[in-house]
Protein backbone atom coordinates (compact mmCIF):
# COMPACT_ATOMS: atom_id res chain seq x y z
CA UNK A 1 0.00 0.00 0.00
CA UNK A 2 1.24 3.46 -1.08
CA UNK A 3 1.02 6.31 0.66
CA UNK A 4 0.64 9.66 -0.75
CA UNK A 5 2.25 12.22 2.00
CA UNK A 6 0.60 15.66 1.92
CA UNK A 7 3.21 18.68 1.30
CA UNK A 8 3.62 20.20 4.62
CA UNK A 9 1.66 23.37 3.88
CA UNK A 10 -1.31 21.49 3.01
CA UNK A 11 -1.56 19.68 6.24
CA UNK A 12 -0.57 22.73 8.16
CA UNK A 13 -2.82 25.47 7.03
CA UNK A 14 -5.74 22.74 7.69
CA UNK A 15 -4.42 23.31 11.61
CA UNK A 16 -3.92 27.13 11.37
CA UNK A 17 -7.84 27.52 9.97
CA UNK A 18 -9.12 25.58 12.72
CA UNK A 19 -7.00 27.26 15.45
CA UNK A 20 -8.27 31.01 14.11
CA UNK A 21 -12.05 29.93 13.91
CA UNK A 22 -11.67 28.81 17.45
CA UNK A 23 -9.65 31.87 18.45
CA UNK A 24 -12.50 33.89 16.67
CA UNK A 25 -15.01 32.05 18.29
CA UNK A 26 -13.75 32.38 21.79
CA UNK A 27 -13.29 36.37 21.11
CA UNK A 28 -17.43 36.62 20.02
CA UNK A 29 -18.11 34.87 22.87
CA UNK A 30 -15.86 37.27 25.38
CA UNK A 31 -17.50 40.20 23.51
CA UNK A 32 -21.15 39.05 23.86
CA UNK A 33 -20.56 38.12 27.83
CA UNK A 34 -18.98 41.58 27.90
CA UNK A 35 -22.02 43.40 26.73
CA UNK A 36 -20.47 45.47 24.13
CA UNK A 37 -22.43 48.36 22.93
CA UNK A 38 -20.81 48.92 19.68
CA UNK A 39 -21.56 52.35 19.98
CA UNK A 40 -20.24 53.63 16.99
CA UNK A 41 -22.40 51.50 14.45
CA UNK A 42 -25.38 53.02 16.34
CA UNK A 43 -23.81 56.35 15.34
CA UNK A 44 -23.34 55.14 11.69
CA UNK A 45 -26.83 54.21 11.40
CA UNK A 46 -27.92 56.75 12.96
CA UNK A 47 -26.39 59.19 9.70
CA UNK A 48 -27.72 56.53 8.12
CA UNK A 49 -31.11 57.40 9.17
CA UNK A 50 -30.44 60.79 9.03
CA UNK A 51 -29.25 60.77 5.01
CA UNK A 52 -32.74 59.23 3.83
CA UNK A 53 -34.58 61.69 5.83
CA UNK A 54 -33.20 64.31 4.56
CA UNK A 55 -32.20 66.09 7.82
CA UNK A 56 -29.47 67.72 9.44
CA UNK A 57 -26.46 65.49 9.42
CA UNK A 58 -24.06 67.49 11.89
CA UNK A 59 -27.10 68.88 14.32
CA UNK A 60 -27.17 64.70 15.01
CA UNK A 61 -26.72 63.73 18.77
CA UNK A 62 -28.06 59.88 19.18
CA UNK A 63 -27.52 57.36 21.59
CA UNK A 64 -27.16 58.03 25.48
CA UNK A 65 -23.55 59.25 25.30
CA UNK A 66 -25.18 61.86 22.51
CA UNK A 67 -22.85 61.38 20.34
CA UNK A 68 -22.26 63.56 16.89
CA UNK A 69 -21.48 62.96 13.54
CA UNK A 70 -17.66 63.53 12.87
CA UNK A 71 -16.90 62.10 9.27
CA UNK A 72 -17.58 64.10 6.53
CA UNK A 73 -20.69 63.35 4.08
CA UNK A 74 -19.51 60.59 1.94
CA UNK A 75 -19.19 58.42 4.75
CA UNK A 76 -23.19 59.00 6.17
CA UNK A 77 -24.23 57.70 1.86
CA UNK A 78 -21.92 54.71 2.97
CA UNK A 79 -24.07 54.00 6.08
CA UNK A 80 -27.36 54.55 4.64
CA UNK A 81 -27.85 50.76 4.16
CA UNK A 82 -27.63 49.83 7.58
CA UNK A 83 -31.05 51.68 8.46
CA UNK A 84 -32.08 48.02 6.60
CA UNK A 85 -31.37 46.00 8.94
CA UNK A 86 -32.61 45.27 12.39
CA UNK A 87 -30.27 46.31 15.22
CA UNK A 88 -29.43 42.27 16.34
CA UNK A 89 -28.76 41.51 12.59
CA UNK A 90 -26.55 44.49 12.31
CA UNK A 91 -24.34 43.42 14.99
CA UNK A 92 -23.78 40.43 14.25
CA UNK A 93 -23.40 41.31 10.75
CA UNK A 94 -20.68 43.97 11.63
CA UNK A 95 -18.83 41.90 14.21
CA UNK A 96 -18.07 39.12 10.93
CA UNK A 97 -17.43 41.68 8.76
CA UNK A 98 -14.96 43.10 10.96
CA UNK A 99 -13.52 39.67 11.71
CA UNK A 100 -13.28 38.78 8.33
CA UNK A 101 -11.65 42.27 7.36
CA UNK A 102 -8.72 41.32 9.78
CA UNK A 103 -7.85 38.32 8.26
CA UNK A 104 -7.96 40.41 4.95
CA UNK A 105 -5.37 43.47 6.72
CA UNK A 106 -3.57 40.76 8.31
CA UNK A 107 -2.59 38.85 4.97
CA UNK A 108 -2.38 42.44 2.99
CA UNK A 109 0.23 42.58 5.94
CA UNK A 110 2.20 39.83 5.47
CA UNK A 111 2.31 40.37 1.48
CA UNK A 112 3.63 44.13 2.51
CA UNK A 113 6.53 41.97 4.40
CA UNK A 114 6.90 39.40 1.62
CA UNK A 115 5.87 36.66 3.73
CA UNK A 116 2.53 35.68 3.01
CA UNK A 117 1.99 32.32 3.42
CA UNK A 118 -1.78 31.18 3.94
CA UNK A 119 -0.75 29.38 6.69
CA UNK A 120 0.31 32.80 8.81
CA UNK A 121 -2.57 34.64 7.48
CA UNK A 122 -4.45 32.66 10.07
CA UNK A 123 -1.72 32.23 12.89
CA UNK A 124 -1.22 35.74 13.29
CA UNK A 125 -4.99 36.92 12.66
CA UNK A 126 -5.70 34.47 15.61
CA UNK A 127 -3.45 36.22 17.64
CA UNK A 128 -4.24 39.41 16.43
CA UNK A 129 -7.82 39.37 16.97
CA UNK A 130 -6.65 39.92 20.88
CA UNK A 131 -4.65 42.79 20.59
CA UNK A 132 -6.61 46.27 22.50
CA UNK A 133 -7.21 48.30 18.78
CA UNK A 134 -8.70 44.84 17.04
CA UNK A 135 -10.69 44.35 20.06
CA UNK A 136 -12.15 47.84 20.89
CA UNK A 137 -12.79 48.09 16.66
CA UNK A 138 -14.82 45.12 16.79
CA UNK A 139 -16.69 46.51 20.65
CA UNK A 140 -17.34 49.54 18.90
CA UNK A 141 -18.73 48.46 15.92
CA UNK A 142 -15.62 51.03 13.84
CA UNK A 143 -14.32 51.03 10.68
CA UNK A 144 -10.75 50.68 11.21
CA UNK A 145 -10.08 47.32 9.40
CA UNK A 146 -12.40 48.80 6.54
CA UNK A 147 -10.00 51.88 6.08
CA UNK A 148 -6.75 49.73 6.84
CA UNK A 149 -7.90 47.04 3.94
CA UNK A 150 -8.70 49.87 1.39
CA UNK A 151 -5.20 51.35 2.23
CA UNK A 152 -3.15 48.43 2.04
CA UNK A 153 -4.73 46.77 -1.02
CA UNK A 154 -4.17 50.34 -2.91
CA UNK A 155 -0.22 49.83 -1.48
CA UNK A 156 0.01 46.17 -2.06
CA UNK A 157 -0.64 46.19 -5.67
CA UNK A 158 1.94 46.48 -8.78
CA UNK A 159 3.04 50.68 -9.08
CA UNK A 160 1.01 50.78 -11.91
CA UNK A 161 -2.13 48.93 -11.86
CA UNK A 162 -5.30 50.57 -13.56
CA UNK A 163 -6.90 51.18 -9.69
CA UNK A 164 -3.60 53.03 -7.89
CA UNK A 165 -5.26 55.37 -5.83
CA UNK A 166 -9.03 54.26 -5.53
CA UNK A 167 -8.36 52.50 -1.96
CA UNK A 168 -6.33 55.43 -0.40
CA UNK A 169 -8.62 58.11 -2.06
CA UNK A 170 -12.01 56.48 -0.44
CA UNK A 171 -10.41 55.61 3.21
CA UNK A 172 -9.76 59.58 2.78
CA UNK A 173 -13.02 60.65 1.79
CA UNK A 174 -14.59 58.30 4.53
CA UNK A 175 -12.04 59.39 7.28
CA UNK A 176 -9.39 61.99 6.68
CA UNK A 177 -6.35 60.87 8.34
CA UNK A 178 -5.83 58.17 5.37
CA UNK A 179 -5.00 61.07 3.25
CA UNK A 180 -1.52 61.52 4.72
CA UNK A 181 -0.85 58.41 2.39
CA UNK A 182 -1.63 60.54 -0.63
CA UNK A 183 0.61 63.35 0.55
CA UNK A 184 3.16 60.54 1.20
CA UNK A 185 2.95 59.50 -2.30
CA UNK A 186 3.35 62.89 -3.87
CA UNK A 187 6.15 64.16 -1.53
CA UNK A 188 7.93 61.18 -2.74
CA UNK A 189 6.91 61.68 -6.11
CA UNK A 190 8.39 65.00 -6.10
CA UNK A 191 11.74 64.18 -4.11
CA UNK A 192 12.68 61.63 -6.54
CA UNK A 193 11.85 64.02 -9.58
CA UNK A 194 13.87 66.82 -7.83
CA UNK A 195 16.93 64.23 -7.70
CA UNK A 196 16.86 64.25 -11.49
CA UNK A 197 15.87 60.78 -11.70
CA UNK A 198 12.67 59.39 -12.46
CA UNK A 199 9.46 60.18 -10.69
CA UNK A 200 8.51 56.80 -10.87
CA UNK A 201 4.33 55.60 -10.38
CA UNK A 202 4.47 57.91 -6.99
CA UNK A 203 2.92 61.48 -8.58
CA UNK A 204 0.70 58.98 -10.96
CA UNK A 205 -0.36 57.28 -7.42
CA UNK A 206 -0.74 60.12 -6.00
CA UNK A 207 -2.70 61.85 -8.52
CA UNK A 208 -4.90 58.70 -8.87
CA UNK A 209 -6.11 59.26 -5.06
CA UNK A 210 -6.63 63.01 -5.27
CA UNK A 211 -9.12 62.02 -8.18
CA UNK A 212 -10.55 59.66 -6.09
CA UNK A 213 -11.00 61.78 -2.99
CA UNK A 214 -12.51 64.29 -5.12
CA UNK A 215 -14.98 62.43 -6.74
CA UNK A 216 -16.26 60.98 -3.76
CA UNK A 217 -16.46 64.27 -2.13
CA UNK A 218 -18.41 65.28 -4.63
CA UNK A 219 -20.78 62.94 -4.94
CA UNK A 220 -21.77 62.93 -1.99
CA UNK A 221 -21.50 67.30 -2.28
CA UNK A 222 -24.31 66.45 -5.17
CA UNK A 223 -26.43 64.36 -2.79
CA UNK A 224 -25.59 66.63 0.80
CA UNK A 225 -24.79 69.72 -0.34
CA UNK A 226 -25.90 71.63 3.02
CA UNK A 227 -24.21 69.02 4.98
CA UNK A 228 -21.33 69.41 2.77
CA UNK A 229 -21.00 72.93 2.78
CA UNK A 230 -21.08 72.90 6.52
CA UNK A 231 -18.77 70.04 6.93
CA UNK A 232 -15.88 71.47 4.80
CA UNK A 233 -16.35 75.28 5.53
CA UNK A 234 -16.93 74.82 9.20
CA UNK A 235 -17.01 71.06 11.25
CA UNK A 236 -13.64 69.90 9.57
CA UNK A 237 -12.25 72.53 11.93
CA UNK A 238 -13.80 71.91 15.40
CA UNK A 239 -11.80 68.82 16.19
CA UNK A 240 -13.65 69.18 19.96
CA UNK A 241 -16.67 68.10 18.89
CA UNK A 242 -14.54 64.28 18.28
CA UNK A 243 -14.38 64.08 22.25
CA UNK A 244 -12.00 65.09 25.18
CA UNK A 245 -8.51 65.87 23.81
CA UNK A 246 -7.10 64.57 27.12
CA UNK A 247 -9.49 61.10 27.29
CA UNK A 248 -6.85 58.44 28.09
CA UNK A 249 -8.52 56.69 24.83
CA UNK A 250 -6.84 59.69 22.74
CA UNK A 251 -3.71 57.74 22.16
CA UNK A 252 -2.13 60.88 19.86
CA UNK A 253 0.33 63.27 20.60
CA UNK A 254 -2.10 66.09 21.76
CA UNK A 255 -3.78 63.39 23.87
CA UNK A 256 -0.28 62.99 25.40
CA UNK A 257 0.27 66.56 26.23
CA UNK A 258 -2.91 67.35 27.51
CA UNK A 259 -2.57 64.71 30.13
CA UNK A 260 0.94 65.87 30.88
CA UNK A 261 0.62 69.51 31.04
CA UNK A 262 -2.65 68.96 32.76
CA UNK A 263 -4.40 71.21 30.41
CA UNK A 264 -7.79 70.79 27.91
CA UNK A 265 -6.06 73.10 25.82
CA UNK A 266 -2.12 71.83 24.71
CA UNK A 267 -1.97 74.83 22.25
CA UNK A 268 1.63 75.77 20.68
CA UNK A 269 2.86 72.83 22.42
CA UNK A 270 0.43 70.21 20.36
CA UNK A 271 1.53 72.49 17.23
CA UNK A 272 5.01 72.06 17.51
CA UNK A 273 5.21 68.78 18.10
CA UNK A 274 2.74 67.74 15.67
CA UNK A 275 4.91 69.73 12.95
CA UNK A 276 7.97 68.31 14.28
CA UNK A 277 6.67 65.08 14.55
CA UNK A 278 5.32 65.40 11.38
CA UNK A 279 8.20 66.42 9.22
CA UNK A 280 10.85 63.96 10.15
CA UNK A 281 7.76 60.66 10.40
CA UNK A 282 6.70 61.61 6.70
CA UNK A 283 10.62 62.03 5.92
CA UNK A 284 11.44 58.47 7.43
CA UNK A 285 8.55 57.23 5.14
CA UNK A 286 9.65 58.69 2.12
CA UNK A 287 13.30 57.87 2.92
CA UNK A 288 12.09 54.46 3.36
CA UNK A 289 10.25 54.43 0.05
CA UNK A 290 12.97 55.77 -2.35
CA UNK A 291 15.03 52.95 -1.13
CA UNK A 292 13.06 50.23 -2.05
CA UNK A 293 11.19 49.63 1.76
CA UNK A 294 7.74 49.48 0.56
CA UNK A 295 6.67 48.40 4.05
CA UNK A 296 8.66 50.37 6.47
CA UNK A 297 7.53 53.62 4.18
CA UNK A 298 3.35 52.24 4.85
CA UNK A 299 3.84 51.41 8.56
CA UNK A 300 5.78 54.98 8.92
CA UNK A 301 3.55 57.04 6.97
CA UNK A 302 0.78 55.20 9.12
CA UNK A 303 2.25 55.74 12.51
CA UNK A 304 2.99 59.46 11.85
CA UNK A 305 -0.74 59.92 10.81
CA UNK A 306 -1.78 58.36 14.07
CA UNK A 307 0.84 60.77 16.08
CA UNK A 308 0.13 64.37 14.59
CA UNK A 309 -3.63 63.92 14.40
CA UNK A 310 -5.67 65.66 16.74
CA UNK A 311 -7.86 62.84 18.19
CA UNK A 312 -6.38 59.02 17.52
CA UNK A 313 -8.45 56.53 19.54
CA UNK A 314 -6.50 53.38 20.63
CA UNK A 315 -8.57 51.58 18.31
CA UNK A 316 -7.02 54.03 15.17
CA UNK A 317 -3.93 51.87 15.92
CA UNK A 318 -5.08 48.88 14.45
CA UNK A 319 -1.95 49.57 12.48
CA UNK A 320 0.25 47.99 15.05
CA UNK A 321 -0.20 44.99 13.54
CA UNK A 322 1.71 45.65 10.47
CA UNK A 323 3.94 47.45 12.86
CA UNK A 324 5.05 44.27 14.51
CA UNK A 325 5.54 42.17 11.32
CA UNK A 326 7.73 44.62 9.95
CA UNK A 327 9.96 44.46 13.39
CA UNK A 328 9.47 40.62 13.93
CA UNK A 329 11.07 40.29 9.93
CA UNK A 330 13.64 43.80 10.01
CA UNK A 331 16.25 41.34 10.81
CA UNK A 332 16.38 39.01 7.69
CA UNK A 333 18.29 41.61 5.39
CA UNK A 334 20.94 41.33 7.89
CA UNK A 335 24.42 39.89 7.68
CA UNK A 336 25.15 36.38 7.39
CA UNK A 337 26.35 34.73 10.45
CA UNK A 338 26.60 35.17 14.22
CA UNK A 339 25.64 39.29 12.79
CA UNK A 340 22.39 37.86 11.30
CA UNK A 341 21.65 36.09 14.32
CA UNK A 342 21.59 38.98 16.68
CA UNK A 343 19.54 40.98 14.11
CA UNK A 344 16.65 38.36 14.12
CA UNK A 345 16.82 37.99 17.81
CA UNK A 346 16.74 41.44 18.42
CA UNK A 347 13.99 42.21 16.04
CA UNK A 348 12.16 38.97 17.75
CA UNK A 349 12.83 40.86 20.93
CA UNK A 350 11.50 44.15 19.45
CA UNK A 351 8.72 42.70 17.94
CA UNK A 352 7.56 40.81 20.94
CA UNK A 353 7.58 43.86 23.18
CA UNK A 354 5.76 46.21 20.66
CA UNK A 355 2.68 42.91 20.64
CA UNK A 356 2.97 43.44 24.81
CA UNK A 357 2.23 46.82 24.12
CA UNK A 358 -0.51 46.14 22.45
CA UNK A 359 -1.67 43.59 23.88
CA UNK A 360 -1.58 44.42 27.79
CA UNK A 361 -4.78 47.13 27.69
CA UNK A 362 -2.00 48.42 29.59
CA UNK A 363 -3.61 52.34 29.18
CA UNK A 364 -6.93 50.91 30.39
CA UNK A 365 -5.16 50.64 34.22
CA UNK A 366 -4.93 54.31 34.96
CA UNK A 367 -7.85 56.62 35.94
CA UNK A 368 -10.02 57.53 33.82
CA UNK A 369 -13.86 58.11 32.69
CA UNK A 370 -15.83 60.98 33.89
CA UNK A 371 -14.62 63.56 36.34
CA UNK A 372 -12.03 64.16 33.72
CA UNK A 373 -9.77 61.92 35.98
CA UNK A 374 -6.73 62.12 33.44
CA UNK A 375 -5.81 65.87 33.92
CA UNK A 376 -4.84 64.33 37.75
CA UNK A 377 -2.47 61.66 36.85
CA UNK A 378 1.09 60.75 38.31
CA UNK A 379 3.85 59.92 36.71
CA UNK A 380 3.93 56.32 36.49
CA UNK A 381 -0.27 56.72 35.38
CA UNK A 382 1.40 59.21 32.14
CA UNK A 383 3.89 56.71 31.59
CA UNK A 384 1.37 53.71 30.41
CA UNK A 385 -1.54 56.28 29.02
CA UNK A 386 1.47 57.29 26.27
CA UNK A 387 2.01 53.86 25.67
CA UNK A 388 0.76 53.32 21.78
CA UNK A 389 2.30 57.07 21.48
CA UNK A 390 5.77 55.56 22.76
CA UNK A 391 5.51 52.89 20.33
CA UNK A 392 4.81 54.76 17.38
CA UNK A 393 7.86 57.07 18.36
CA UNK A 394 10.24 53.80 18.72
CA UNK A 395 9.18 52.40 15.87
CA UNK A 396 10.00 55.40 13.75
CA UNK A 397 13.30 56.09 15.28
CA UNK A 398 14.25 52.60 14.51
CA UNK A 399 13.53 52.49 10.65
CA UNK A 400 14.93 55.90 10.56
CA UNK A 401 18.26 54.80 12.13
CA UNK A 402 18.05 51.90 10.12
CA UNK A 403 17.74 53.85 7.55
CA UNK A 404 21.14 55.74 8.46
CA UNK A 405 22.97 52.54 8.50
CA UNK A 406 21.95 51.50 5.46
CA UNK A 407 22.87 54.67 4.09
CA UNK A 408 26.06 54.74 5.39
CA UNK A 409 27.22 51.10 4.51
CA UNK A 410 26.38 51.50 0.44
Amino acid sequence: MTVIALPRVRRRAPVAVGACLLSFAAFWWAQRAAHVSMIDLMVYRAEGETVRAGGDLYALRTTEAHLPTTYPPFAALLFTPLTLLDTSTMRTLATAGNLALLVVFVALSLRLVDHARVEGVWWVSAVAVWCEPVWTTVRYGQINLLLGVLVLWDLTRRPWHRWAGVGIGLAAAIKLTPALFAAFLLVAGVVAHARRGPEGPWLRHARGAAVAFAGATLLAASALPYDSWRFWSRMVFETGRVGLVEDTANQSLRGVLARLLHTTQPGLWWVASAAVAGSLGLGVAVAAELRGRRAWAVAACAVTALLISPVSWSHHWVWCVPMVLILGTRGRTAAVGSAQVTAVGTALVTAAGTALVFCSYALWWVPHGPGRLELRQTGAQLTLSALYEGAGLVFLTLIGVRLWRTNRTV
